[in-house]
């Protein structure tokens, strides 16, 4: 049967794989849908600790939004683009961006339009060295619906987003590094097994301090830095009570590696 996302679990790891090659993993309505209620099995899954997304084949990560798919959307009404479109998409790149556990988005090709805004939500992400970005909604009469007007000025800079957001030129990895895009560029054959081990490098670490630290930045990175703070001290406290912190505390000072038991307590709330 086919599925339009597939995936993987390698111990606490699961591979989510976005599985429309033949469309250039374009994001159709099912494949958004399906994306989405696998993030939430996740999340309620303490056994999967963090996430690799990725594209299948060798072409594409994600071509965007699937084009013919949301021009029915337009055809019928404004309102139903919104609602079938805009606000689906919203809804996924939302959900990337704030998701309790880490997120690495290991782009493999194009990652155009809905593609990049994906990659622009997602917490880490690793390109191939045979990956190409693109802003290109202008192309089609429009803007960027998934979030790419927010995110991208403020992760490259205004000047810098409103020439890729205004011409719809395409960029290699490398400048996509250069605007913080992506954390590294990598050769295409080392692109997962380097996903991988960013992940691993973060899982060695308590579970509940991963999570408050992803909470405490994407809450806090668009406020005055006063009330970011109280963000950030708003996240310490929830770790206060726990035996993570108990633990994290006594193996440094017995200069052991720590063994964290990974669960929130009553007090500190999930």
């Amino acid at each position: 049967m086919y599925l339009p996302v597939l995936i993987a679990r390698n111990g606490t790891i699961a591979t989510l794989t976005l599985n429309r090659p033949e469309k250039l993993n374009a994001l159709n309505y099912a494949t958004i849908d399906a994306l989405l209620g696998h993030l939430d099995a996740i999340e309620a899954d303490d056994g999967v600790r963090g996430v690799i997304l990725t594209g299948a084949g060798e072409r594409a990560f994600s071509a965007g939004g699937d084009i013919p798919e949301f021009a029915r959307s337009v055809a019928e009404s404004p309102e139903a683009a919104l609602r079938d479109f805009v606000a689906r998409g919203q809804r996924l790149t939302a959900r990337i961006e704030a998701y309790r556990k880490p997120i690495v988005a290991a782009v493999n090709g194009l990652a155009f339009g809905g593609g990049c805004e994906v990659t622009e939500a997602a917490p880490l992400a690793i390109a191939s060295d045979r990956a190409l970005f693109a802003k290109p909604e202008i192309r089609l009469g429009m803007p960027p619906t998934f979030g790419g007007t927010q995110r991208l000025p403020r992760l490259a800079g205004r000047k810098r987003a409103m020439e890729l957001l205004l011409t719809g030129a395409p960029f290699l990895p490398e400048r996509a590094l250069e605007l913080g895009l992506v954390n590294a560029v990598v050769p295409h054959a080392d692109l997962l097994p380097a996903a991988r081990a960013l992940l691993e490098a973060i899982l060695v670490h308590s579970p509940l301090a991963v999570a408050t630290i992803l909470a405490a930045v994407t809450r806090g990175i668009n406020l005055p830095i006063a009330e970011g703070l109280l963000v950030e001290a708003e996240q310490f406290a929830r770790m206060a009570p726990t035996a993570d912190l108990r633990e994290g505390l006594d193996a440094w000072i017995a200069r052991r590696a720590p063994d964290y038991p990974g669960r929130w307590s009553a007090r500190a709330g999930a």
